[in-house]
Formats: C-alpha cells, structure tokens, sequence
C-alpha cells in the first residue's frame, strides 16, 4: 500500500480542488471534446449532504473524489449518493489510488446512512468503467445530465 498518500476532505472550492478539477475537465476536453457541462453547485458536496475529497501524495494534490446526495432509487436503495469528479493525475495512474478514493468514498456515504452509490461515466474512460466493474458496480439505468447521451454509462453499487 502507498503509505505517502493521504484523503482529506475539502471544499469544492478549495485550491487543490480546484486545481484537479480544471484537469479533469481538460481530460474531459481531450477525450471528448467539451468540458463536463453538468451544474454543479459546489455547496452539495458540503457535509453532511456530500463530501469531496483531495488525495495527496506527500503534499502535492493528486487525486479527487466526491460524492452528493441524489434523489436516484435503483437496486433496491433507498438512499443514494452519486459520486463525482474522481480523478487521478496522469503521472500518479497504476498505483491503486482511484480504488482507494473510491473506497473512502463508499464508506463516508454508508457512515452518513446511504445505502446506494451510482455514477455516471462515458465509454471513452475505459480506466473508469474497469475500475468501477472490478469494485461491484453493475450497469443502470441512465440518469442525470447525460442519461440520453450515446457514449454515457451509468453503474451502482448497494452498500453496507
């Protein structure tokens, strides 16, 4: 395990949020074309209705992850969080650190009373979509901003 890493829980507005965010959405950019144009209101991901998570490596920001609360009911959940802006710098890939913010994520949203976690990803993120198979997430129904769009997937997880 990569002992140098560390999850810490931010703002959606802080610095090093805001730094890997602008990345992501550049990935975003190269793999699709566009930047994520879904709204996001950043106060969602505010405890106790989310959280958002900047993992670093010694001090450097170098992954994200967050999750808010969303009105989807699938898989027999009752209580669902969607999670969100889970990045990991190119440069930090390969070594699990996508499947340890993920983790955290799944178990800040079962400590906060959730009992689902869906996400929507797209077909050009194989990485994500791998990830997201290996960790038991099974393919849904679409929904939110991208539910029509051709190249979107959807996936959720029951938990605890």
């Amino acid at each position: 395990m990569d002992t140098s890493f560390a999850l810490r829980p931010v703002g959606y507005l802080h610095p090093d949020a805001a730094l890997l965010v602008a990345r992501v959405q550049a990935e975003y950019v190269e793999r699709y074309g566009s930047p994520d144009e879904s709204p996001v209101d950043p106060s969602v991901f505010d405890p106790p209705e989310g959280v958002f998570l900047v993992g670093y490596d010694d001090r450097a920001p170098v992954a994200t992850g967050a999750w808010r609360r969303s009105p989807v009911r699938l898989l027999g959940g009752a209580n669902a969080v969607e999670v969100k802006r889970m990045f990991v710098v190119p440069e930090c890939r390969g070594r699990g650190l996508a499947r340890r913010v993920l983790a955290e994520l799944e178990r800040t949203a079962l400590d906060a009373g959730h009992d689902l976690v869906v996400l929507e990803t797209g077909l050009r993120q194989p990485e994500a979509i791998a990830l997201y198979t290996s960790a038991g997430y099974e393919p849904v129904p679409g929904f939110g901003y991208y539910r029509d769009a051709p190249l979107s997937r959807c996936f959720g997880k029951r938990i605890g």
